[in-house]
């Protein structure tokens, strides 16, 4: 029986194929909300983040999630996606 094959998407910030399990991620929602996606359930565009802070600082100095999202990300995001950080390093 073959392995169970596990899906992989790309960090925005390093563009490093990684588990999606292992990743976050924020989705932009058929209502144009964006939003932190913690079970990775919700409906609409997602964009994957690794857990670690220099991915973080290159998507805020490059601005890719705005890129990728068509319209700007609101600053509250950033910092839950800070905060989701410091909680898997503990």
């Amino acid at each position: 029986m073959p392995a169970k094959r596990i899906p992989e998407r790309q960090c925005l910030g390093c563009r490093e194929m990684k588990p999606k399990t292992k990743l976050l991620r924020v989705v932009k929602s058929p209502e144009n909300e964006i939003s932190l996606d913690i079970k990775g359930k919700k409906p609409g565009r997602g964009a994957y983040i690794c857990p670690d802070t220099k991915c973080l600082e290159r998507i805020i100095k490059s601005k890719a999630l705005s890129r990728v999202f068509k319209t700007q990300v609101p600053e509250s995001i950033i910092q839950d996606l800070q905060k989701q950080m410091e909680k898997s390093i503990v």
